[in-house]
Protein backbone atom coordinates (compact mmCIF):
# COMPACT_ATOMS: atom_id res chain seq x y z
CA UNK A 1 0.00 0.00 0.00
CA UNK A 2 1.54 3.36 -0.99
CA UNK A 3 1.56 6.47 1.05
CA UNK A 4 -0.54 9.25 -0.32
CA UNK A 5 0.98 12.06 1.87
CA UNK A 6 3.03 14.64 0.05
CA UNK A 7 6.66 14.64 1.29
CA UNK A 8 6.78 18.42 1.13
CA UNK A 9 3.90 18.62 3.59
CA UNK A 10 5.96 16.88 6.37
CA UNK A 11 5.81 19.24 9.30
CA UNK A 12 8.45 17.50 11.41
CA UNK A 13 11.10 17.62 8.77
CA UNK A 14 12.73 20.95 10.00
CA UNK A 15 11.60 20.79 13.60
CA UNK A 16 15.15 20.93 15.04
CA UNK A 17 15.97 24.05 13.08
CA UNK A 18 12.81 25.76 14.19
CA UNK A 19 13.48 24.77 17.77
CA UNK A 20 17.01 26.30 17.66
CA UNK A 21 15.74 29.55 16.14
CA UNK A 22 12.97 29.82 18.71
CA UNK A 23 15.36 29.14 21.55
CA UNK A 24 17.72 31.88 20.39
CA UNK A 25 14.86 34.37 20.06
CA UNK A 26 13.71 33.59 23.60
CA UNK A 27 17.27 34.04 24.96
CA UNK A 28 17.57 37.42 23.23
CA UNK A 29 14.23 38.60 24.59
CA UNK A 30 15.12 37.40 28.09
CA UNK A 31 18.52 39.22 27.98
CA UNK A 32 16.88 42.45 26.83
CA UNK A 33 14.26 42.16 29.57
CA UNK A 34 16.89 41.70 32.25
CA UNK A 35 19.10 44.54 31.03
CA UNK A 36 16.28 47.05 30.65
CA UNK A 37 16.42 49.80 33.28
CA UNK A 38 13.85 52.38 34.33
CA UNK A 39 14.41 55.61 36.27
CA UNK A 40 12.00 57.64 38.44
CA UNK A 41 11.19 60.99 36.89
CA UNK A 42 10.10 63.85 39.11
CA UNK A 43 9.00 67.23 37.87
CA UNK A 44 11.01 70.20 39.04
CA UNK A 45 9.56 73.65 39.11
CA UNK A 46 12.01 76.46 38.54
CA UNK A 47 11.06 79.83 39.90
CA UNK A 48 12.90 83.04 39.15
CA UNK A 49 13.11 85.53 41.99
CA UNK A 50 13.03 89.08 40.79
CA UNK A 51 14.18 91.80 43.21
CA UNK A 52 12.65 95.05 42.17
CA UNK A 53 13.84 97.02 45.16
CA UNK A 54 17.19 96.83 46.89
CA UNK A 55 17.09 96.90 50.60
CA UNK A 56 19.45 99.50 51.99
CA UNK A 57 20.21 99.69 55.70
CA UNK A 58 21.99 102.62 57.29
CA UNK A 59 24.71 101.50 59.69
CA UNK A 60 25.36 104.10 62.41
CA UNK A 61 28.98 105.24 62.89
CA UNK A 62 30.25 104.77 66.43
CA UNK A 63 33.02 107.09 67.66
CA UNK A 64 35.26 105.91 70.50
CA UNK A 65 37.16 108.53 72.45
CA UNK A 66 40.61 107.16 73.40
CA UNK A 67 42.68 109.32 75.77
CA UNK A 68 46.19 110.20 74.51
CA UNK A 69 49.14 108.35 76.08
CA UNK A 70 51.01 110.08 78.90
CA UNK A 71 54.25 111.84 77.95
CA UNK A 72 57.50 109.93 78.66
CA UNK A 73 59.34 110.91 81.82
CA UNK A 74 62.27 113.24 81.40
CA UNK A 75 65.62 111.48 81.87
CA UNK A 76 68.00 113.12 84.25
CA UNK A 77 71.67 112.64 83.20
CA UNK A 78 74.24 113.25 85.85
CA UNK A 79 77.77 113.46 84.53
CA UNK A 80 80.33 112.35 87.07
CA UNK A 81 83.94 111.89 86.00
CA UNK A 82 86.39 110.41 88.48
CA UNK A 83 90.08 110.86 87.81
CA UNK A 84 92.22 107.97 89.04
CA UNK A 85 95.90 108.56 89.37
CA UNK A 86 98.39 105.87 88.31
CA UNK A 87 99.84 104.30 91.38
CA UNK A 88 102.24 101.84 89.75
CA UNK A 89 103.98 101.94 86.41
CA UNK A 90 103.17 98.89 84.32
CA UNK A 91 105.93 97.72 82.03
CA UNK A 92 104.73 96.50 78.67
CA UNK A 93 106.16 93.24 77.48
CA UNK A 94 106.91 93.08 73.76
CA UNK A 95 107.08 89.60 72.27
CA UNK A 96 109.46 89.58 69.35
CA UNK A 97 108.92 87.15 66.51
CA UNK A 98 111.68 84.66 65.77
CA UNK A 99 110.70 84.26 62.13
CA UNK A 100 112.64 86.01 59.42
CA UNK A 101 110.61 87.95 56.90
CA UNK A 102 111.47 89.35 53.51
CA UNK A 103 112.19 92.82 54.92
CA UNK A 104 114.59 91.57 57.60
CA UNK A 105 118.28 92.22 57.00
CA UNK A 106 120.73 89.49 57.87
CA UNK A 107 123.79 91.14 59.31
CA UNK A 108 125.84 88.04 60.00
CA UNK A 109 128.03 87.17 57.04
CA UNK A 110 129.30 83.62 56.88
CA UNK A 111 132.55 83.14 55.07
CA UNK A 112 132.44 80.23 52.67
CA UNK A 113 135.71 78.61 51.89
CA UNK A 114 136.46 77.24 48.49
CA UNK A 115 135.15 73.75 48.04
CA UNK A 116 137.44 71.35 46.32
CA UNK A 117 135.67 69.10 43.86
CA UNK A 118 137.28 65.75 43.39
CA UNK A 119 136.93 64.26 39.98
CA UNK A 120 135.87 60.66 40.16
CA UNK A 121 136.99 58.61 37.25
CA UNK A 122 134.27 56.33 36.02
CA UNK A 123 135.13 52.84 34.93
CA UNK A 124 134.04 52.92 31.32
CA UNK A 125 133.76 49.66 29.45
CA UNK A 126 133.93 49.57 25.66
CA UNK A 127 133.30 46.32 23.70
CA UNK A 128 136.29 44.71 21.97
CA UNK A 129 134.66 44.98 18.52
CA UNK A 130 134.19 48.78 18.54
CA UNK A 131 137.06 50.09 20.67
CA UNK A 132 139.41 52.53 18.98
CA UNK A 133 142.58 50.84 20.32
CA UNK A 134 142.33 47.20 21.36
CA UNK A 135 144.31 45.84 24.34
CA UNK A 136 147.83 44.88 23.32
CA UNK A 137 148.83 41.30 24.08
CA UNK A 138 152.54 40.99 24.97
CA UNK A 139 154.52 40.56 21.77
CA UNK A 140 151.93 42.12 19.40
CA UNK A 141 152.70 45.17 17.24
CA UNK A 142 151.09 47.12 14.37
CA UNK A 143 147.92 49.07 13.79
CA UNK A 144 144.59 48.40 15.40
CA UNK A 145 143.54 45.70 12.90
CA UNK A 146 146.89 43.92 13.23
CA UNK A 147 146.75 44.16 17.02
CA UNK A 148 143.26 42.65 17.02
CA UNK A 149 144.35 39.71 14.85
CA UNK A 150 147.48 39.19 16.96
CA UNK A 151 145.39 39.32 20.15
CA UNK A 152 143.12 36.52 18.97
CA UNK A 153 146.08 34.45 17.76
CA UNK A 154 147.94 34.81 21.06
CA UNK A 155 144.75 33.92 22.92
CA UNK A 156 144.42 30.63 21.03
CA UNK A 157 148.08 29.81 21.66
CA UNK A 158 147.56 30.49 25.38
CA UNK A 159 144.56 28.14 25.52
CA UNK A 160 146.40 25.29 23.78
CA UNK A 161 149.43 25.76 25.98
CA UNK A 162 147.61 25.76 29.34
CA UNK A 163 144.72 23.42 28.49
CA UNK A 164 144.29 20.45 30.83
CA UNK A 165 141.28 18.19 30.82
CA UNK A 166 139.93 17.57 34.34
CA UNK A 167 140.55 13.97 35.38
CA UNK A 168 137.20 13.53 37.11
CA UNK A 169 135.39 14.98 34.11
CA UNK A 170 137.15 12.59 31.75
CA UNK A 171 136.30 9.60 33.97
CA UNK A 172 132.63 10.64 34.10
CA UNK A 173 132.63 11.35 30.35
CA UNK A 174 131.67 15.00 30.93
CA UNK A 175 132.25 17.18 27.91
CA UNK A 176 130.84 20.31 26.25
CA UNK A 177 131.55 23.94 25.44
CA UNK A 178 132.24 26.52 28.16
CA UNK A 179 131.89 30.26 27.50
CA UNK A 180 134.27 32.36 29.59
CA UNK A 181 133.65 36.10 30.16
CA UNK A 182 136.32 38.40 31.56
CA UNK A 183 137.32 42.06 31.64
CA UNK A 184 140.66 43.62 30.71
CA UNK A 185 140.55 46.65 33.01
CA UNK A 186 142.11 50.07 32.42
CA UNK A 187 145.37 48.80 33.97
CA UNK A 188 145.57 45.84 31.57
CA UNK A 189 144.77 43.17 34.18
CA UNK A 190 142.32 40.33 33.58
CA UNK A 191 139.47 40.60 36.12
CA UNK A 192 135.82 39.63 36.64
CA UNK A 193 136.23 36.12 35.28
CA UNK A 194 133.02 34.12 35.06
CA UNK A 195 131.94 31.16 32.97
CA UNK A 196 128.90 29.23 31.80
CA UNK A 197 129.01 25.60 30.77
CA UNK A 198 127.46 22.15 31.12
CA UNK A 199 129.31 21.23 34.33
CA UNK A 200 131.07 22.94 37.23
CA UNK A 201 134.30 20.95 36.66
CA UNK A 202 134.63 22.29 33.14
CA UNK A 203 133.78 25.84 34.25
CA UNK A 204 136.49 25.74 36.94
CA UNK A 205 139.13 24.58 34.46
CA UNK A 206 138.14 27.25 31.92
CA UNK A 207 138.38 30.00 34.55
CA UNK A 208 141.81 28.68 35.61
CA UNK A 209 143.12 28.91 32.04
CA UNK A 210 141.87 32.48 31.58
CA UNK A 211 143.27 33.47 34.96
CA UNK A 212 146.78 32.64 33.68
CA UNK A 213 146.62 35.35 31.01
CA UNK A 214 149.50 37.88 31.28
CA UNK A 215 149.01 41.57 31.96
CA UNK A 216 148.45 43.57 28.76
CA UNK A 217 148.46 47.15 27.66
CA UNK A 218 144.93 48.44 28.27
CA UNK A 219 142.62 49.36 25.46
CA UNK A 220 142.10 53.06 24.74
CA UNK A 221 139.05 55.08 23.76
CA UNK A 222 139.72 58.74 22.88
CA UNK A 223 143.30 58.27 24.12
CA UNK A 224 142.08 57.24 27.60
CA UNK A 225 142.55 53.74 29.03
CA UNK A 226 139.23 51.95 29.46
CA UNK A 227 138.01 48.51 30.40
CA UNK A 228 137.36 46.04 27.59
CA UNK A 229 135.04 43.05 28.12
CA UNK A 230 135.90 39.90 26.20
CA UNK A 231 134.45 36.40 25.87
CA UNK A 232 135.90 33.22 24.44
CA UNK A 233 134.50 29.69 24.05
CA UNK A 234 136.56 26.68 25.23
CA UNK A 235 135.48 23.31 23.85
CA UNK A 236 136.05 20.29 26.11
CA UNK A 237 135.79 17.14 23.99
CA UNK A 238 137.08 13.66 24.74
CA UNK A 239 138.83 11.75 21.95
CA UNK A 240 137.30 8.38 21.16
CA UNK A 241 139.89 5.55 21.36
Amino acid sequence: MELKKNPKANVGRNSSLYFAVGLNVMLVLTYLGLEHKTYDKSSTKIDILMLTEQLEEDIPITTINIPPPPPPPKAVVSESITVVEDVEDVEETVVESTEIGQDDIIEDVVAVEEVEVEEIEEDIEVPFAVIERVPVFPGCKGNNAELKACFQKKMQEHLHKNFRYPVVASELNIQGRVFVFFLIDKNGKVTKIRSRGPDKLLETEAERIVGLLPQMKPGKQRNKPVGVPYSIPINFKLQQQ
